[in-house]
């Protein structure tokens, strides 16, 4: 495969419209990294963009990174570094770009009494407090772009904790707008969490992070995204993160199915012959060349938790207003084919 600047390229077969991504990209200088992932840095023209899907409950979002560091084995956003002309899936978690002059971009978008319709959701395709954001400060210094503004629906969803450093700017935010904060948390138990989130914090660090976030006045929930079958489905499992939610001061709680695009069965698929070789052939099977597991399926998912939302007192999203759906039946990747890329 053709490459530029160390990075694969593809020549035909990505999506034409990106072309000047695509440039931008290859052309992206190498600012730094982690062990087992290079940074790079690429200009942002615009911070906000517009979603088309009417099953989200949100107009607006902001990436504030291309590519996610945590490497989450079922991550469906992998597809995404194709409209950067990057092929290779595994690269979505290996090749980190940071947005320079995002918040610069948001300033002149969103200039002082300008009010936008519909919700601003940060994070939808890429974690904005992935381990890029404590060199790069591209989301903080979105947030303070918004601490100088009014009257939005705004909501960040992340799986570190690494969002309790912005408190300051989180409740001069919520001082002033309609915020929501929601934690991703699958499993509480850290080793399987380690395998399926390699490099996310810890499940008992995000639970801290609720805790403190509820605690400062935040509207905060937990998110169960994926629910992962035969891995993450036992009752006893949902519960448990169900009960620690509603423990750690959560008001709300959501959920959605496990979700696999073609791109993100690249990398699942593999994990789940060395880790969980037993479930391997009854995934294919499921889930086929459709990215869905089955109606009956999630409609027993969607009961259960139901329930334990019932029993331990939490709602299914922030007050009816802004947050993820948990409608089993909803497509994430329904909206978020153009969530910032």
């Amino acid at each position: 495969m053709p490459t530029s600047g160390g990075l694969p390229v593809l020549r035909s077969g990505g999506p034409v419209r990106f072309s000047s991504l695509i440039v931008a990209a290859a052309e992206a200088p190498i600012a730094g990294g982690r062990k087992g992932a290079d940074y790079r840095e690429i200009p942002c023209r615009s911070a906000l963009n517009r979603c088309t899907s009417d099953r989200m409950p949100f107009d607006w979002t902001i990436n504030p990174y291309r590519g996610c560091e945590f490497g989450c084995t079922y991550c469906y956003a992998r597809y995404t570094h194709e409209f950067m002309g990057i092929s290779d899936p595994h690269l979505f978690e290996t090749e980190i770009f940071a947005k320079t002059g995002a918040a610069e971009a948001l300033a002149r978008e969103l200039p002082p009494g300008r009010r936008l319709r519909g919700g601003i959701a940060i994070g939808t395709a890429t974690d904005p407090y992935q381990p890029a954001e404590r060199k790069f400060l591209v989301t903080r210094k979105l947030l303070e772009v918004f601490a100088k503004r009014e009257g939005l629906r705004l909501s960040i969803t992340t799986k570190s904790d690494l969002v309790t450093r912005d408190l300051d700017l989180l409740t001069e935010i919520h001082r002033r707008h309609r915020l929501t904060v929601n934690m991703t948390i699958t499993t509480l138990h850290r080793r399987l969490a380690r395998l399926l989130e390699p490099r996310a914090p810890r499940p008992l660090l995000r639970l801290e992070a609720v805790r403190a976030l509820s605690g400062a006045g935040i509207a905060t929930g937990v998110f169960i995204m994926p629910v992962i079958p035969g891995i993450t489905d036992a009752p006893e499992s949902l519960e448990s993160v169900v009960s620690a939610a509603s423990g750690a001061g959560a008001s709300y709680l959501a959920h959605q199915v496990l979700f696999l695009r073609s791109s993100a069965k690249k990398e699942f698929y593999p994990f789940l012959a060395e880790r969980f070789p037993r479930l391997a052939p009854r995934y294919r099977r499921v889930y086929g060349a459709s990215p869905y597991n089955t109606r009956e399926y999630r409609d027993r998912i969607e009961a259960l938790i139901s329930d334990l939302r019932r029993r331990h007192g939490l709602e299914s999203r922030p007050g009816g207003h802004d947050g993820e759906t948990d409608d089993p039946a909803a497509d994430p990747a329904g909206g978020q084919m153009s969530l910032g890329f």
